[in-house]
């Protein structure tokens, strides 16, 4: 194999039951969970038998799915598998910092339950409302979405692909008009404005909670959702907090890790959606995905060939 990367992936891709395999297989997982639990009590029975519902409250999501994503990555760990560098879309940020030993898991988590807590704070303050928009480029789907009060282009996912959030009141004419542009809307099953100035409030108290942290270098470069580069360790809770209240530059992060040699993609956490924003990304890397202990042993299979 070539050099790897971790993906660790962000909301949205929550579901019942995420982690409980990795945590009845994976020692690290279980150390990692049972710690989770002793912070946030619930934590464990939410991620395990939680109701679609209750893990789509922001609150609840992020440190569900914190765990899962660490968990897996601790499994690849146990099973030999090691990353050359790690990113993390959004709320996966928070666990491949973790994983990179910037902080320790546990802090790690206090860290994903403020962060959501202060998130879903700030969605309740306006109606707000994201949308997928398919089939445009990226500068068109920016430039129009300027054109409407308070709506902003905030996830550059891949090629064809850029997420809208903003005012919900705004979504209907701005919808309207990209179907004259010929491109395609996707509502996401959100009710927040992530990733714009909606989370300027959030993003502010958030970085007040950072203060009372101390950040380490990463054992692995992390590249950061702000800027596309790798983390700098000077600025680590600048750009954690700044994270929260811009855009996701996700293709822009690929094509660079490409560009630094990374042919292997290993998506850790829910869901499959990183692994195939990658592929729309570039078709000369190879992806693999982790969620659970079937896909493990899966992809253990693939990358041992």
């Amino acid at each position: 194999m070539g050099k790897i990367a971790f993906l660790f992936a962000g909301q949205g891709a929550q579901y019942s039951g995420m982690g409980q395999s990795l945590y009845e297989t994976s020692p690290a997982a279980k150390t990692l969970y049972d710690i989770a639990e002793q912070i946030r009590p619930g934590t464990i029975p939410q991620s395990f038998a939680g109701t679609d519902e209750e893990l789509k409250q922001t609150a609840n999501t992020q440190p569900c799915l914190y765990l899962v994503d660490l968990a897996a990555a601790l499994a690849l760990e146990e099973a030999g598998v090691h990353a050359d560098a790690a990113a993390g879309f959004s709320l996966g940020e928070i666990a491949a910092l973790a994983f990179a030993n910037v902080y320790s898991g546990s802090d790690g988590f206090r860290i994903v339950c403020e962060r959501g807590r202060l998130m879903q704070q700030a969605s309740e303050s306006a109606e707000t409302a994201m949308c997928a928009v398919l089939k445009l480029d990226a500068e068109t789907i920016a430039q129009t979405a300027a054109e409407f009060d308070q709506l902003y282009a905030v996830n550059y996912n891949c090629p064809g692909q850029t997420v809208v959030s903003g005012l919900a009141s705004s979504m209907p004419a701005f919808q309207a008009k990209i179907k004259e542009l010929k491109g395609r809307v996707v509502p996401l099953a959100v009710s927040a404005a992530f990733h714009s100035p909606f989370m300027n409030d959030a993003s502010a108290s958030f970085g007040k909670f950072l203060a009372a942290y101390s950040f380490a270098a990463p054992r692995v470069p992390v590249y950061a959702n702000l800027t596309a580069q790798p983390y700098d360790p000077a600025n680590t809770a600048d750009t954690m907090t700044k994270q929260i209240c811009n855009p996701v530059r996700w293709q822009t992060t690929i094509e660079n890790m490409i560009a630094d040699g990374f042919t292997d993609f290993i998506e850790v956490g829910a869901g499959k959606t990183l692994s195939g924003l990658v592929r729309r990304i570039s078709d000369d890397v190879n992806t693999y995905n982790v969620q659970d202990a079937e896909s493990l042993a899966k992809t253990l299979k693939e990358i041992k060939k």
